[in-house]
């Protein structure tokens, strides 16, 4: 289980920088929205890991925070591959959401399908 304390330390770090990019993008709702909905999602994704290391193995709680973690990172992948695809030529945003929903289904394969 990862340190306690090095969680906290990356949360207050992804607390402050979320803060400076809001204060940066002061007038521009787009922007403001995008990180926030990214900062939530991330403490999201941090809250699920921190309940599928505490489940014991084969439980349904598990199985539960295995479902949260893949919702929550498709969702960032989603998140993040529009915001990058909006700023580039069609060829390149067509790549790009065909590496994000590559990565979305290869999660989905690896954490639900994928038995070793």
């Amino acid at each position: 289980m990862a340190s306690t304390s090095a969680t906290y330390i990356g949360l207050l770090l992804l607390t402050g920088k979320s803060i400076l990019a809001i204060n940066r993008s002061r007038g521009d709702a787009a922007a403001i929205t995008f990180v926030l909905a990214s900062y939530l999602s991330l403490v999201q994704l941090f809250y699920c890991l921190r309940w599928f290391e505490a489940s014991p193995q084969g439980s349904a709680a598990r199985d539960k925070a295995r479902l949260g973690v893949w919702l929550t990172t498709a969702l960032l992948t989603a998140m993040f591959s529009w915001r990058v695809a909006a700023v580039m030529p069609w060829p390149v945003a067509a790549g790009v959401w065909f590496m994000g929903g590559s990565t979305i289904a290869g999660g989905f394969y690896a954490l639900f399908l994928h038995r070793p």
